[in-house]
């Protein structure tokens, strides 16, 4: 999802920062590699001047010198309760399927992977996604779409990605996407060999512990206390991951006076992700840029950088 609506001093730190961060490059000279977990082809009609060729995503990620970047598809365009009667197909936005994902990362093998997904609650979701799975896709995901988020035909893919030894990635957003935030730990305890990655509005948002679910409250501006139920879901469940992608990641730490201290402690579950639908690849409007000039600001030293951008993903996802 795009960023919101920057204050002044947010537009104008995040920029600086993003003008002046460091280009870390390895001892042989040698830039370091990024591993970007979350983009989608076609987002907000990206490649409406080339269509087909996603010329303008490929040159978005090189512009932030996305080493490999994991493609995350929609689901098929279907009119049912979970997809808002057709509101929230391509994810709410223009994004492609599996194929489109699957063709641009095998005509882009160093720079692309794919992910498999489908709309939760369809019959055959499962054998969609096992399909895509078999030929290579590393994650499910994403996964947005109006159901439970520990509803019976969740778990069904919960038990797919286990036995796939691929994660989950749940976009969580209160009202419409995932329900039942509160209740997914016991879903961390059912499938403790699941791997699952929280994103957005809902998951960022309960970084802190004064928060209350709120659908008109998704970007709240009120400093964060740490304690909130994102930050007790990293800590206590082995199997539970964060995407820092996007506004809501953004978000969360601007208004976190001790976002370092989060950083440190959960230093080997976070996953950088861009889930940006501009055209540059860099600047104010460009979320991904944002990111990683918010987070090579943030994080306590280098070493704890390279496990955000690099590290922690590689591992996870099993890359070369």
């Amino acid at each position: 999802m795009p960023l919101p609506l920057l204050s002044r001093r947010q537009f104008i730190g995040a920029t600086a920062a993003a003008l002046l961060a460091p280009k870390f490059t390895s001892a042989a000279g040698v830039s370091e590699p990024i591993i970007d977990i979350h983009q989608h082809t076609n987002y907000g009609g990206r490649p409406n001047r080339a269509p087909r060729t996603h010329d303008q995503l490929i040159a978005h990620q090189r512009a932030m010198g996305i080493t490999t970047t994991i493609l995350l598809p929609a689901g098929r365009s279907v009119n049912r309760p979970s997809t808002h009667e057709g509101t929230s197909n391509g994810l709410n936005d223009t994004c492609t399927t599996n194929e489109d994902c699957m063709m641009l990362a095998k005509k882009y093998p160093k720079e692309f992977v794919f992910g498999a997904n489908e709309v939760s609650d369809l019959d055959d979701a499962p054998a969609v996604i096992e399909k895509y799975l078999k030929l290579g896709a590393v994650i499910i995901g994403e996964q947005k779409f109006g159901v439970p988020c520990d509803s019976a035909e969740m778990q069904k893919l919960f038990k797919l990605a286990e036995a796939y030894n691929v994660p989950i990635l749940m976009h969580w957003q209160h009202g419409r996407y995932n329900h039942g935030f509160d209740r997914f730990h016991t879903m961390l305890r059912k499938y403790p060999k699941t791997n699952f990655i929280g994103h957005a509005q809902t998951w960022w948002a309960n970084i802190d512990k004064g928060y209350q679910d709120d659908a008109k409250n998704l970007y709240p501006k009120d400093k964060v206390t740490a304690g909130g139920l994102t930050d007790r879901y990293l800590a206590d469940y082995p199997n539970m991951y964060a995407d820092l992608s996007a506004g809501s990641g953004f978000n969360a730490f601007e208004r976190y006076p001790d976002g370092k201290s989060f950083i440190e402690r959960h230093q080997h579950k976070l996953l950088y992700g861009s889930d940006c639908n501009d055209m540059a690849g860099r600047g104010g409007s460009c979320s991904g840029a944002m990111q990683l000039a918010q987070m090579r600001a943030m994080a306590p030293n280098q070493a704890v950088v390279r496990k955000i951008l690099f590290a922690n993903a590689r591992k996870l996802f099993r890359l070369a």
